[in-house]
């Protein structure tokens, strides 16, 4: 495998990480109403598990409200029991054609446990990104070894592997502090 390789191979696990990370922080609640808090969560849809945003149009009227309306009308217990099933923390509420969740604002415990919650799952991403770094670095140490990279690509390499983790790491902070922010503020 080519330096190139190497380092293409471990960016593209670092940005796996970051995107995962992202993905995780849009099902926090933060206390203001958004489609991301339930459009991810699955529908047990005639036995097979479906995306509610494949099933239904969902819509933020005002900044406490989510509406759901089903395309199929039929579908709307099942929806009902998902949002209890995803531990969301929102009681649904229904008139027989759309879905109310109303978004309670956070108290400052709460935003504290999710802040919490936040920076742990942050260094969890880290810890994945420093993995990342360690098994490319010890990839450059065989090749080299096994002398298919000079000692000068390999300390090439390694230079490039820990300016790709620092990289990774701040989009991670930025990531964090934005999904901080919005936590605070709401």
């Amino acid at each position: 495998m080519a330096l190139d390789d190497i380092l293409l191979e471990t960016e593209e696990k670092m940005e796996a990480a970051v995107e995962h990370l992202r993905k995780e922080f849009r099902g926090i609640r933060t206390g203001r109403a958004s489609v991301s808090l339930v459009d991810h969560i699955k529908v047990d849809y005639y036995g097979s598990p479906t995306d509610l945003r494949q099933l239904a149009s969902i819509s933020t009227p005002d900044a406490s409200l989510i509406v759901i309306k089903p395309f199929d009308p039929s579908s709307i217990k099942d929806i009902e029991k998902a949002i209890f099933a995803s531990e969301l923390g929102i009681t649904p509420g229904t008139d027989g054609k759309v879905v109310r969740l109303a978004v309670p604002p956070l108290s400052t415990e709460r935003r504290q446990q999710i802040a919490t919650q936040l920076k742990k799952t942050s260094e969890q991403t880290r810890i994945v990104i420093r993995n990342a770094r360690r098994d490319a670095n010890k990839e450059v140490e065989r090749q080299e070894k096994d002398s298919l990279l000079t000692e000068d690509q390999a300390k090439r390499g390694k230079d490039e592997i820990q300016k790709l983790t620092d990289r990774y790491e701040q989009k991670v902070t930025e990531v964090l502090e934005a999904k901080t922010k919005e936590v605070e503020e709401t």
